[in-house]
C-alpha cells in the first residue's frame, strides 16, 4: 500500500486534495530550499557555541535546593548569547510562558513614572492585563505601579508610522519603546530582524536613551540572524515556541545587554541573588537538546507554513505572509471568511495532531483573551506552539493563525485534514 493509497482508506482524504497538495509543492520548492539554507546556518551557529562554551555531559547534572554553581545552567546562558550575538541571557525553566518572559522583561527595566511607547501597534492580547490596557485596576499590572503607556499604530501600508515615533520621542520622556516581531492576532505583515534593526537605529538616533525591547516570540532561527545583532536593548521569548524545539517542555530566554539581563535576573528571583541561584532540577539536558535542534525544527514549520499558503491561496484565500514571501516567522495566517471555516479548519488541524486526534476544539473563553478563542493543538507539551497547533479569535475576517509542525510529513496530514474537514462541510 503507496501513501496515497493509505492516506485516502485510513485518513479519508480524497484524491483531488492530495492531488492539490502534490503540485503545490513541487511549485514551492524554491521557498524550501531558501528555507533549509537558513536551517543550515542557524545550525552551524549554535554547533560553534557549543563548542566554543565547552558544553559537555556535566551541563546535563541535575540541581535541586538552591541550585548554586549550577554549571550547565550558567552555561546554557553563555550559549543563547553567542548564537544571539547578545551581550549576555538568561534561560530559564522557571519562565511558565512567554507572556511571563515579556511581563519579567517589562517590570525588570520600567519604573513609576516611566512611559513605554509601543511602535508596531498593540501589543499581544496576553499583555494587555499586564500593561493595564484591560483588566480591573488593582490587579498588579503596569498601570497600577504608575507606569504609562502609548501606542502608534502601523501605517496602511504595514510599515511603522516614524513621523509619529520622532514626534512621540522628542516631545515625551520614553523610557522604553516596544517592538512586536510577529503580527499576533493582528492583521499585518511580521517584522524582520534586519528591519527591527532599522528601527532600533532611528530610536536610538532620535532619543538615544529610550531603550528597545522587542517581542521575539515566534522568530527564532527564521532569519539569518535575530534582532540583538542589529543593536535592540532586549529581547525575550518562549521555549516552547521556536527556540526549544519541542524537546524543552517549559521555559523562556532573555538576551540582550547585560546590565539589563541582571535587572530581569533580579526581576524572576530576587535582588541579592539574581542569576546565582535557582536548581534546574534535571530539565538542563532538555533545554539543550531543543536548542540543537531548533534550527531544523523551525525549518519543518516553516515549510509547513507555506505549503498552507500556497493550498489556501490556490483556492482564493488571502494568505499572511503570501506563500511567495520570504518568511520571518513561523506563524501563518489565512483569512477563513466565516466562523464556520474558521472552526472546520481547526477540527482538521486536530483531527492531523498526534495526540488527541480524536478531540473536536470548540470556540470558549480564554484568560488573557478579550474575545472566544478557537485552539487546535495535539500537542505533546501543552501549549507549544512549535507543535502543530491553529487558532483564532472569534471574530470578523476570522482568520486562523497557524504554526508548528516539527515533522513536515505529520504537519502536512494536519493540512489535509483542515481541507478535507473544510470540503466535507461545504465550504470549499
Amino acid at each position: 500500500m503507496d501513501k496515497i493509497e493509505f492516506l485516502t482508506k485510513q485518513f479519508g482524504a480524497s484524491q483531488d486534495v492530495l492531488k492539490l497538495i502534490k503540485e503545490t509543492e513541487d511549485e514551492i520548492a524554491g521557498q524550501f530550499s531558501h528555507i533549509e539554507e537558513m536551517a543550515e546556518l542557524g545550525t552551524l551557529k549554535v554547533m560553534k557555541a557549543f563548542a566554543d562554551n565547552r558544553v559537555s555531559s556535566e551541563c546535563f547534572i541535575a540541581s535541586s535546593g538552591y541550585g548554586t554553581y549550577d554549571y550547565g545552567r550558567d552555561t546554557l546562558d553563555k550559549v543563547y548569547a553567542q548564537v544571539f550575538e547578545a551581550e549576555d541571557a538568561l534561560v530559564r525553566h522557571n519562565f511558565i510562558s512567554g507572556t511571563h518572559t515579556l511581563s519579567t522583561m517589562l517590570f525588570a527595566v520600567l519604573r513609576p513614572g516611566d512611559t513605554f511607547l509601543a511602535i508596531t501597534g498593540k501589543p499581544y492580547d496576553t499583555l494587555e492585563e499586564v500593561i493595564g490596557i484591560t483588566g480591573e485596576s488593582g490587579g498588579g499590572s503596569l498601570a497600577d505601579f504608575g507606569i504609562k503607556y502609548k501606542e502608534i499604530p502601523l501605517l496602511g501600508n504595514g510599515n511603522p508610522d516614524y513621523d509619529s515615533i520622532r514626534k512621540h520621542l522628542t516631545e515625551n520622556s520614553i523610557k522604553a519603546v516596544w517592538i512586536q516581531r510577529s503580527k499576533g492576532y493582528a492583521d499585518r505583515r511580521t517584522f524582520s530582524s534586519c528591519e527591527i534593526g532599522e528601527m532600533t537605529e532611528f530610536v536610538k538616533s532620535t532619543s538615544p536613551e529610550t531603550l528597545v525591547l522587542v517581542d521575539n516570540c515566534y522568530g527564532e532561527f527564521v532569519d539569518d540572524r535575530e534582532p540583538t545583532a542589529y543593536g535592540v536593548d532586549l529581547m525575550g521569548g518562549s521555549l516552547i515556541k521556536n527556540a526549544g524545539a519541542s524537546i524543552a517542555p517549559t521555559g523562556g530566554y532573555i538576551a540582550g545587554r547585560a546590565d539589563l539581563v541582571k535587572l530581569c535576573a533580579n526581576r524572576l528571583s530576587s535582588v541579592g541573588i539574581g542569576r546565582e541561584n535557582g536548581a534546574t532540577l534535571g530539565l538542563n539536558k532538555a533545554l539543550y537538546q531543543g536548542f540543537f535542534f531548533a534550527p531544523h525544527v523551525v525549518a519543518q514549520a516553516l515549510k509547513t507554513a507555506t505549503l498552507c499558503a500556497a493550498v489556501f491561496e490556490k483556492l482564493g484565500y488571502i494568505a499572511e505572509p503570501s506563500a511567495k514571501e520570504i518568511r520571518h516567522d513561523i506563524v501563518q495566517m489565512i483569512k477563513l471568511k466565516t466562523p464556520e471555516a474558521l472552526c472546520a479548519f481547526c477540527r482538521g488541524i486536530q483531527k492531523g495532531s498526534p495526540i488527541d486526534a480524536y478531540a473536536s476544539p470548540v470556540p470558549s473563553y480564554m484568560p488573557g483573551y478579550s474575545d472566544d478563542v478557537i485552539m487546535a493543538a495535539g500537542a505533546f507539551n501543552q501549549g507549544s506552539s512549535i507543535e502543530l497547533s491553529a487558532d483564532g479569535p472569534m471574530r470578523a475576517p476570522y482568520s486562523v493563525y497557524m504554526q508548528g509542525g516539527v515533522i513536515y510529513e505529520s504537519a502536512k496530514l494536519g493540512i489535509i485534514m483542515a481541507l478535507k474537514e473544510m470540503k466535507d462541510s461545504g465550504i470549499i
